[in-house]
């Protein structure tokens, strides 16, 4: 019989829909282990991970799309193939979209992003998440069920980064359905099909291209209208292939993240009751509750680096031209740095040093946006109802019927049926307005 540490992680489905046992078992290798048979190594320890992330140098990200699995489109050769590296690079599977490059080119962009995502403009955007929450929610609990996933987590985080990049609200459902109809990144249901014009990317850049064209024309107070004037540190100013691709990837990129984790949020609600129940008498909890969601749960498993340079992490040599997988759900669930790492417990002290958004130069950007509307949805979920519970119509055996999508990159459920039993105060509202109607 096949030991676990046999089956491939990239092909393998019971694998890619819940990774932790196939990780926990390569862990008992030792923290970086490369499989029997792979060409790459796979990274299991908390502190080993850390180094790989924030190691710029010797680490690249461009194999972070196409992952550790796929073969590269060179031979590698040397102690350092850094310049191997860039001459290959539009042949890496997304090698010229920020979260795959490396130096220069790579900090002047995220240098833009860096600019978008401020408090400030988070701040401003709360009060159009409180409303779209409010008016989604609403609806829910009044119908007393809803498929979580695909009626409001998708949507949800769809509009508001629609809303916060100014997206026209007349071209948001075209892109909210060809994202709805793509695989997830990683997936193995679905190929690239970027070259057939299919893929969510290929139809939105002309719309991107138009967007751009508009606003600097016709700015507005939106992150596109930042982007079509951007400027780099130097004075000078991004070509309108990178500002294009930069809109679609954070307009992509801003929701899986987001409605991923309140799918994952929710699950462990539905689960427990009784965390229910004393995260709804204690909203304040909600946003330790999110960290240790995406520490145990984060939306995504793992991301993949390139050694540039000869190295050695955990005790391992790391010739140039290795392939590294960085399991972040394992560095997540490390016994070295966690205490009882497969428990969710609220109060973890420095929670906040997870992995779940990466680290380093490459920590996702949109973390912050996907904090605040994550929490404000959860508030609206549980002030408005007394009792949240999985629709035993379609999931008669609880989360033990819930499905993953396959998907070596993403954590996400595919579908989450929900009963929703109003709260007194929701339905004394409810009633007066029914009265006043």
């Amino acid at each position: 019989m096949q030991s676990l540490v046999e089956r491939d992680y990239f092909t393998d489905y019971e694998i890619l829909k819940n990774p932790y046992g196939f990780f926990n078992e390569l862990r008992a290798h030792g923290p970086v282990y490369q499989p029997p048979g792979k060409d790459y190594y796979i990274v299991t320890g908390f502190e080993e991970a850390l180094q790989v992330l924030r190691n710029h140098e010797v680490y690249s990200a461009v194999i972070a799309l196409q992952g550790a699995g796929a073969p590269l489109p060179f031979t590698p050769h040397g102690s350092d193939i850094t310049d191997q590296v860039e001459a290959h690079r539009k042949q890496f599977a997304g090698g010229d979209t920020v979260v795959n490059l490396d130096d220069e080119p790579h900090t002047r962009l995220r240098a833009l992003i860096n600019t978008l995502f401020i408090p400030s403009r988070l701040k401003e955007s709360e009060a159009f998440i409180e409303d779209y929450c409010e008016e989604m929610v609403g609806k829910a609990v009044a119908a007393g069920e809803v498929e979580m996933i695909g009626a409001i987590a998708t949507p949800f985080v769809t509009m508001v980064v629609a809303d916060l990049l100014g997206v026209p609200m007349q071209d948001r459902q075209i892109f909210m359905d060809a994202i709805s109809n793509a695989p997830p990144p990683g997936s193995l249901d679905g190929e690239d099909r970027m070259e057939t014009g299919t893929h969510p990317f290929a139809i939105m850049g002309e719309y991107f291209y138009g967007y751009m064209a508009d606003r600097r024309a016709n700015p507005q107070k939106d992150i596109l209208s930042e982007l079509a004037h951007a400027k780099f540190a130097d004075g000078s100013s991004p070509e309108v292939y990178d500002l294009v691709q930069l809109g679609m990837f954070m307009f992509g990129a801003g929701q899986d993240t987001s409605a991923k984790l309140l799918g994952n949020a929710m699950k462990f609600l539905v689960a427990d009751p009784a965390l229910q129940a004393r995260v709804r008498a204690d909203p304040k909890l909600i946003p330790a509750f999110l960290e240790e969601v995406l520490r145990i749960e984060g939306s995504t498993k793992q991301t993949a680096r390139l050694a540039r340079k000869d190295t050695e992490l955990g005790g391992v040599k790391i010739p140039a031209g290795t392939k590294l997988l960085v399991a972040l759900s394992a560095a997540n669930r490390d016994p070295a740095r966690w205490s009882d790492p497969n428990e969710l417990i609220l109060d973890r002290p420095k929670i906040k040093e997870h992995v779940g958004f990466g680290r380093g130069k490459h920590v996702c950007a949109g973390a912050p946006l996907a904090r605040v509307e994550v929490r404000v949805i959860m508030e609206k979920f549980l002030a408005h109802t007394a009792n949240i519970e999985l629709d035993p119509a379609y999931h008669p055996n609880g989360v033990a019927d819930l499905s993953y999508e396959p998907s070596f990159i993403i954590r996400g459920l595919t579908k989450m049926y929900l009963k929703l039993t109003p709260s007194p105060s929701f339905a004394d509202q409810t009633a007066q307005a029914a009265t006043v109607a």
